[in-house]
């Protein structure tokens, strides 16, 4: 066999992978990895106010992130380069820098989001590119600076680049898993950045006092005994090396099938989890920590097994990787029995691809690195365009492929990407080194296999993981709609799904009865003529029917994020008016953002339909910031008008803001001035009202007349208080009285997102 190092030399590199050096550059990684994952996710979330909440919003952060480190890996190469340069002073200057714009960086967000906020879309993307390049090119030149030291001294470049990107990952991953437990459920945003910050210092300053304790062991040592074998050139591999074009390529290939499967697994388990601000985070952590599981792996394999035996386990961990994802959706599809145990096994899927991918980074590095010296540089170039294929598979699945194609679909074709993936490794590495191809075939021929059966095997695997262990009384939907911005389903019943989570049903008609739309019909009973009103959100189109043909309305402004619910609504007879009805204006943008940029615009009523309170990003429109925003945007006496999903915190946030306000069913009512309960002029109202020509209140129908006289009783409920589960309006003075010890929800605490989960709220 022909060891990667053999005698003295390999002697040699062993203890300084185990010595006291090595190990305080591997702990001072992890916590360099740590407060990078808590920027992504808290920058993420202050981005979306300056783009708004969507996949062409997610995708420009994460490209910007990935971008930044790529170049930043580009820096930090040729910084490496310069050895009078001490390389752990280097990292101490990085990580304070990047401490102190993390310090400030939610007001430097704020600031320019407010600057920027009625430029062109491509100067507003250009701004929020900018803004989080700055610091991640400081984050992302952490790598090849470090291994550049690391390949310096032990002569291993597998092994360094392996085990420094194993702890880094680790890092990032644990800090993933680390904010769910408890950072974001009990701190703010503003408290996680200071602390991420803090982090960077600490690391700062633990780097620069390794630097002073192993400057002052070197200048004890005798010159024999320095650490770095001789030779410049890097041990040889017993082989010939691949090229560095095939090298990078490879790289590009392996980053492009890692982040394409990331979206690919965040869109299931978030589809699964009804769209739960846990689910991001808690996908991104696991896959960070596969990665580091196998490049940790892989950075040993590149010590202890020659050329072509390395060759031989990355192939069958790439195989194995394959053979995951071909099982993943048809093994979730035939595990409805789990129940929420459901959401667990895709994680430890998740878990297991990435470990196995995760080796073939670690693996170029030892098969294309030539040059001591150069380590760094070589680090740098591979990061680069790992990190570029990294962005291209970013922007191909989630952008392009998730428009589309269903979810089934985008299994297909990414199954087939990582076939090919693992085949070029094959091809590339059998010009050189011997490799029986006969279980690699019949691998891919197995996988191939699994492609073509995809459909059949997981042709259930929507309503699997929405209903999961009641799965069989919802099968099939009656329709799916699929595209970048979410999943919308609609089952036998009519009910309409976003994302996994209830968001109505096609119903308009009055009488008693499935859903009820008392509270669309209810805006004439609050507000004597809501000539101009704003809906956020459309839904399945009913409210939106329902308020378009209020007798008093004259405009309807509907901002809505995701096209789908209008592809949706034109299918469907009872609202498809709604689409053609001369009131109607929709406009497809981010609630908050697209009111934000009307500074002029003043409405009589603002109805949200908002999401349940707990699902990621709710807080943007129930937070302190957008009631406030909401507020300016009122003529007086106007109204707003939004769903609580029976969150106290909801209540009394609204009644904290408006100077008067209620709860209407589950509804909160809130005005800035006093409200207009009216119900002889609601009844007035109902008994004129009419949608396509039909009469919605007929008083010669028994059902009518019933619903109609039940809904006139809410003014004894009005005039009097009872206890708040048997009353259907409650008085923001009771509300405030009965939640004096609840929290405000503000765009910096993030409402009950994070605490819902853990039993907080």
């Amino acid at each position: 066999m022909h060891s990667i190092a053999t005698g003295a030399d390999e002697s040699r590199q062993d203890e300084y992978f185990q010595s006291a050096r090595a190990r305080t550059i591997y702990l001072l990684f992890f916590f360099s990895g740590f407060p990078a994952l808590i920027y992504q996710l808290v920058w993420q979330r202050a981005l979306f106010r300056i783009l708004g909440v969507n996949i062409e919003s997610v995708t420009i952060v994460v490209t910007a992130f990935m971008l930044g480190l790529g170049i930043g890996s580009l820096a930090g190469g040729y910084l490496s380069r310069i050895t009078r340069v001490p390389l752990l002073l280097l990292l101490a200057a990085i990580e304070i820098l990047t401490a102190i714009f993390g310090a400030f960086s939610l007001w430097i967000f704020e600031f320019v989001g407010d600057q920027v906020l009625s430029q062109p879309a491509f100067v507003i993307a250009f701004t929020a590119l900018a803004l989080v390049l700055v610091p991640t090119l400081l984050m992302g030149a952490t790598l090849p600076v470090l291994a550049g030291h690391l390949i310096r001294h032990s002569g291993y470049s597998g092994r360094s680049v392996g085990m420094l990107y194993s702890v880094n990952t680790f890092g990032a991953g644990f800090a993933c898993l680390f904010c769910i437990v408890a950072v974001f459920p009990f701190v703010g945003m503003l408290e996680s950045t200071l602390f991420a910050a803090a982090l960077n210092a600490a690391v700062a300053i633990g780097a620069v006092a390794a630097y002073r304790v192993q400057s002052n062991i070197d200048r004890r040592r005798p010159a024999a005994s320095a650490d770095a074998p001789a030779p410049e050139e890097l041990p040889a591999t017993g082989g010939e090396r691949l090229s560095p074009a095939r090298i990078l390529l490879l790289s590009f290939v392996g980053g492009f099938v890692a982040l394409s499967y990331e979206i690919f697994f965040f869109r299931s388990i978030s589809f699964a989890s009804g769209n739960s601000s846990v689910a991001f985070a808690a996908t991104l952590g696991v896959f960070l920590l596969g990665l580091a599981m196998g490049a940790k792996d892989s950075g040993e394999a590149c010590h202890s097994l020659s050329a072509g035996q390395l060759v031989r386990k990355v192939t069958r961990s790439l195989l194995i990787a394959c053979a995951i994802v071909a099982i993943y959706l048809p093994l979730l599809n035939h595990l409805d029995w789990l129940d929420g145990g459901l959401l667990l096994v895709a994680l430890i899927l998740v878990l297991l691809f990435a470990r196995f991918w995760g080796m073939l980074l670690p693996c170029l590095a030892q098969l294309g690195f030539t040059n001591r010296e150069s380590g760094g540089m070589q680090t740098a170039q591979l990061y680069l365009v790992n990190i570029a294929g990294s962005v291209c598979g970013s922007l191909t699945t989630g952008y392009f492929l998730m428009n589309q194609f269903g979810l089934i679909g985008i299994a297909q074709i990414l199954l087939l990407t990582a076939i090919g993936g693992t085949l070029l490794f094959v091809y590339s590495a059998t010009a050189i080194y011997r490799i029986r191809a006969s279980r690699q075939v019949a691998g891919l021929v197995v996988g191939l296999s699994a492609f073509m059966l995809q459909p059949v095997t997981a042709a259930t695997i929507l309503e699997v993981l929405h209903f999961k262990l009641f799965a069989d009384w919802y099968m099939p939907y009656a329709k799916v709609v699929e595209n970048r911005s979410g999943i919308i389903t609609v089952d036998r019943d009519r009910v309409v799904f976003g994302h996994g989570m209830y968001d109505g049903v096609f119903k308009i008609a009055p009488i008693d009865g499935g859903a009820d739309v008392t509270r669309p019909y209810a805006l004439s009973l609050v507000h004597a003529a809501p000539k101009d009103v704003l809906m956020i959100g459309m839904g399945s189109g009913s409210w939106a029917q329902i308020v378009a043909n209020n007798p008093h309305v004259e405009t309807l402004t509907i901002v809505e994020i995701n096209p789908g619910y209008a592809q949706l609504i034109a299918e469907e007879p009872l609202v498809a008016s709604v689409l053609d009805n001369p009131k109607v204006r929709l406009i497809h943008d981010d609630g908050r953002r697209w009111l934000k940029k009307q500074s002029a615009a003043r409405f009589d009523a603002v109805i949200a339909n908002a999401t349940w309170h707990f699902r990621a990003n709710a807080t943007n429109l129930l937070s302190v910031d957008f009631l406030a925003l909401v507020k300016s945007r009122l003529r007086p006496g106007g109204i707003l008008f939004y769903n609580t999903t029976g969150s106290s915190r909801v209540l009394r946030t609204g009644c904290t803001v408006f100077p008067s306000g209620a709860r209407f069913l589950n509804f909160m009512l809130a005005s800035n001035g006093p409200i207009d309960w009216n119900f002889g002029r609601w009844k007035r109202t109902l008994e004129g009202y009419t949608i396509d020509g039909k009469r919605m209140f007929d008083p010669e129908v028994g059902a009518h007349r019933t619903t109609l006289a039940k809904w006139m009783q809410l003014e004894s409920d009005l005039a009097t208080s009872g206890p708040v589960e048997s009353d259907k309006v409650e008085r923001c003075d009771e509300i405030l009285q009965r939640t004096q010890d609840t929290r405000l929800i503000t765009d910096n605490n993030m409402g009950t997102e994070w605490r819902y989960y853990w039993g907080s709220e």
